[in-house]
C-alpha cells in the first residue's frame, strides 16, 4: 500500500539537528523504564464490563507485548501493515500499540462509538489486515457488527475479540502461547524493529467535506512533541496521569498511551466516564496530572460532594477542544489545589499551543495558550499578511508535532510554500504571542471534545424522504461546549420530529455521538443570493434556542 507520505529529508534533518526529534522509537523508551523499575506499575485499567481493575507492571508490560507482536508476526501481519484497535480504555490497546511499535506495523485507532458506517469506510481505506474489538462493550455486541461488515473489507485477515470465543478469541489467539520464550524471539523482533521515520499510527479525523481523513504520524512527531511537553509540565516517571479520555482520541494516545511509556510512569485508565469513580480513582491512586474536554472538568468541579475525596495529589488538569468558560476555571481556582490550563491542538499537531503552569488564572480562560518550544503558530488575514494584534484571522502551525500526510491522500496535505499548515480555526493572537480561538472555518462542532462531522450528517438528513433541506450547526452548551442543532425544510406534506430523525440516522448507522440533540423544521433556509444556506442566521436561532 502506497500511504502517501509527505516527509522529506530536509524536514528530518532540520528537526533532528535542532534537538525537536529525538530520532528514537517507543520501544527506545520500554527499554529505559525497564532499566530503571520493571516492578514500577505501568498500567492500572479499570474495566466497566468486568466490574475489576486490572494492573500491569512495566515488567508484565513487555513481556505481554512481546507476546502479542510475536503473534501478529506468526499471523502474517507485516511492516507497514495497519493493524485496527477499535477498544475502550483498556490494556491491551495500549499492549496492541506497543506490538506494532516493535514489528513496524501500524496502528489505528478507532472509537468504539462507530458503527457501520464509518467502520466500513475507515477500515477499508485503510486496507486493515487485523481488527480487534471488545466482544461486548456498554450493552453492545461487536461480532454482528463486523460480520455484517466483513464481505466488504476484503483485506482484513483476522478479527479478534477481548473476551472472545472459539478462534476469534483475543485471549486464545494472541496470548495463550508463551511466544517470547521462544530461541529465536529476539532475532525475530530484532528483525523488524521499525525506523523512527517510519509510519507507526493513522488516526482518523472528522472530515468538513467528503470522507474523514487518516492523519498519519512517526514516532519522531509524536515523541518529539511529548519530550517538549514533558518538559512544560515538569512530569517525571514519579508522576501518576489518569485518563477518562478515550485512547482512540489522539488525546488519549499521545497523553496516555506514549508518554507514560516515554516517563516510565504509571497511568489509570477509566474506561466510561462517571464523576464519582473518576474522582474515587485520583484519590486512591494518588494521581498527580491528567487531561480532558471541558465537560470531564466541570463535572468534577460542580460535583456536590467532592469535599468527600481527598484530590490535593492532583496538580495539573489540562484543557483542550474546546473554550474553557471563565467561571469554571474561577471555581476550580477558589475550590481546588489543582491548575487548570487550557491548550489547542489537532489530531495533525498535538496540542501545539498551552498556556504555562505559572500563568495567572486570567491567562487560560482568556487564551488558548502559546506555542511550545520547536512549533511556531501564525495567525494571517486571508490575504496572507501576519494579523496585527488582536486582529482575527486564519490560525497556521508548522515545526515539530506536525503529521506526515494523510493516508493515501498527498494532495491534501495542504501546507504552503513555507511549511505552514492551515489548521481551518479562526483565531487572533495576544501581544504575549498566546492565541484565543474564534471559531472556525471548517464546517464542524466540537461536542465535549468530539468533533462532529456536519457535512457527513447533513449528507444523511438528506437521505431522509421528508427533507427537502437540510443544515446542522453548533448551539453553545454550558457543559459540552456545543450542542448540534439540525434545521431541516421539508418536502410536501411531510412531516419529521426529533425521535424520527434519532431513529432515521440510528438505522443508517451513524454513530450516536454524532446525532443531533434537537431538530428545528422551519419553512424556508436563510440563503446568500448565490444560494449558499447562511448558517451563521442558523446559529443565531440555536443560541436562543439554549435561552
Amino acid at each position: 500500500m502506497d500511504l502517501g507520505v509527505i516527509l522529506p529529508q530536509s524536514r528530518i534533518d532540520d528537526m533532528v539537528n535542532a534537538g525537536a526529534w529525538p530520532d528514537r522509537i517507543l520501544l527506545d523508551y520500554l527499554e529505559d523504564a525497564l532499566a530503571r523499575r520493571p516492578e514500577r506499575p505501568a498500567i492500572t485499567t479499570y474495566n466497566g464490563e468486568t466490574g475489576q481493575p486490572t494492573t500491569h507492571t512495566f515488567g508484565e508490560f513487555d513481556q505481554v507485548s512481546r507476546r502479542i507482536a510475536l503473534a501478529l508476526i506468526d499471523l502474517g501481519v507485516g511492516v507497514g501493515d495497519v493493524v485496527s484497535l477499535l477498544l475502550p480504555n483498556w490494556w491491551q490497546f495500549n499492549a496492541m500499540a506497543m506490538a506494532c511499535a516493535r514489528i513496524g506495523a501500524i496502528a489505528n485507532p478507532l472509537m468504539p462509538i462507530f458503527r457501520e458506517r464509518e467502520l466500513t469506510f475507515m477500515l477499508g481505506f485503510a486496507e486493515t489486515r487485523v481488527l480487534i474489538a471488545p466482544r461486548r462493550f456498554r450493552g453492545f455486541d461487536y461480532k454482528p457488527l463486523v460480520d455484517g461488515m466483513r464481505p466488504d473489507l476484503p483485506a482484513l485477515a483476522h478479527v479478534f475479540y477481548i473476551d472472545g470465543e472459539g478462534d476469534e478469541s483475543f485471549e486464545a489467539a494472541l496470548l495463550a502461547e508463551p511466544r517470547e520464550g521462544r530461541a529465536d524471539a529476539d532475532a525475530v523482533l530484532a528483525a523488524r524493529r521499525p525506523a523512527p521515520d517510519d509510519v507507526n499510527e493513522v488516526i482518523y479525523t472528522s472530515g468538513t467535506t467528503g470522507q474523514p481523513k487518516g492523519v498519519m504520524h512517526t514516532a519522531n512527531t509524536t515523541l518529539g512533541h511529548l519530550g517538549t511537553w514533558i518538559d512544560h509540565h515538569g512530569l517525571s516517571g514519579d508522576d501518576t496521569l489518569f485518563m477518562a479520555s478515550p485512547l482512540a482520541h489522539q488525546t488519549g494516545f499521545l497523553y496516555a498511551l506514549l508518554m507514560p511509556v516515554m516517563l516510565g510512569a504509571h497511568v489509570v485508565l477509566l474506561d466510561r466516564w462517571e464523576p464519582p469513580l473518576g474522582v474515587e480513582i485520583i484519590q486512591n491512586h494518588r494521581c498527580t496530572w491528567t487531561m480532558g474536554a471541558t465537560p470531564f472538568l466541570s463535572d468534577i468541579v460542580e460535583m456536590p460532594n467532592i469535599g468527600d475525596f481527598d484530590i490535593k495529589s492532583l496538580r495539573a488538569f489540562i484543557s483542550a477542544g474546546a473554550p474553557i468558560p471563565p467561571v469554571l476555571v474561577q471555581k476550580a481556582a477558589a475550590n481546588f489545589d489543582f491548575k487548570v490550563l487550557s491548550g489547542w491542538g489537532m489530531t495533525e499537531c498535538a496540542c501545539s499551543t498551552i498556556c504555562d503552569p505559572g500563568d495567572p488564572d486570567e491567562k487560560v480562560w482568556t487564551s488558548d495558550g502559546g506555542p511550545l518550544p520547536h512549533t511556531e503558530v501564525t495567525v494571517q488575514t486571508p490575504d496572507g499578511e501576519t494579523a496585527k494584534i488582536g486582529e482575527e484571522g486564519l490560525l497556521k502551525v508548522r515545526g515539530q508535532p506536525l503529521f506526515v500526510g494523510y493516508l493515501k491522500k498527498p494532495e491534501l496535505h495542504g501546507l504552503d510554500a513555507d511549511g505552514w499548515f492551515d489548521s481551518g480555526d479562526l483565531a487572533f493572537m495576544d501581544k504575549d504571542g498566546y492565541i484565543r480561538i474564534t471559531g472556525r472555518s471548517k464546517d464542524i462542532i466540537i461536542r465535549g471534545g468530539e468533533n462532529v462531522p456536519v457535512v457527513e450528517i447533513e449528507d444523511e438528513l438528506y437521505r431522509h424522504p421528508a427533507v427537502q433541506d437540510a443544515a446542522v450547526v453548533g448551539a453553545p452548551d454550558d457543559r459540552l461546549g456545543e450542542r448540534g442543532c439540525a434545521f431541516v425544510t421539508l418536502r410536501q406534506g411531510e412531516q419529521l420530529d426529533l425521535a424520527g430523525m434519532i431513529g432515521f440516522l440510528e438505522e443508517r448507522g451513524t454513530a450516536k455521538q454524532y446525532w443531533p440533540e434537537s431538530l428545528v423544521v422551519i419553512d424556508e433556509m436563510p440563503r446568500t443570493p448565490s444560494g449558499k444556506i447562511q448558517k451563521f442566521k442558523l446559529r443565531d436561532q440555536a443560541k436562543d434556542l439554549g435561552r
